[in-house]
């Protein structure tokens, strides 16, 4: 005697490999645009940082008349910068009447650096070579990048 199905179970091998295939693809559109996208959600704590830093800046200038160490007890904004997650805070120009704050990118942010200076110039700068570098990103004379291509 022989038995007859009344419905065909499962999935023929065609059907699965498709659905792999349409998957795959998926995939290889979604995860680059994602990885961007979190890249340049973490670009916004080196602007807030710096922006931050350029208020408490101006806040002791205007009382110091001066942005640098007033004395022993009355120190500048810059010797003590917060840590940050994604971003590393320095002072490389600081006078009497001049100052630059940078943000300096780490792990994969490398490569990355946005300045202000007391005129509120922005510069974003990316090292050749380095991992912004490879991911399309270019510096901008005038402003802070936030996407690929030096789009600010």
């Amino acid at each position: 005697m022989k038995q007859f199905r009344a419905g065909q179970f499962g999935f023929t091998l065609l059907e699965v490999m498709i659905t792999i295939a349409i998957i795959a693809v998926l995939a290889a559109i979604a995860i680059p645009n994602y990885s961007d996208y979190v890249k340049r959600g973490k670009l916004q704590e080196g602007t807030t940082a710096l922006l931050a830093q350029r208020t408490k800046m101006e806040q002791f200038f205007q009382d110091n008349r001066q942005y640098t160490d007033v004395s022993a007890s009355i120190k500048s904004p810059c010797s003590t910068l917060p840590a940050l997650k994604y971003f590393t805070l320095s002072c490389p120009v600081l006078t009497t009447s001049t100052y630059t704050v940078a943000a300096d990118g780490g792990a994969d942010l490398a490569g990355l650096r946005f300045t202000i200076d007391q005129a509120n110039n922005r510069v974003s700068t990316v090292t050749a070579g380095t991992t912004m570098a490879n991911a399309g990103y270019v510096g901008a004379a005038s402003c802070w990048v936030s996407r690929k291509g030096g789009q600010c």
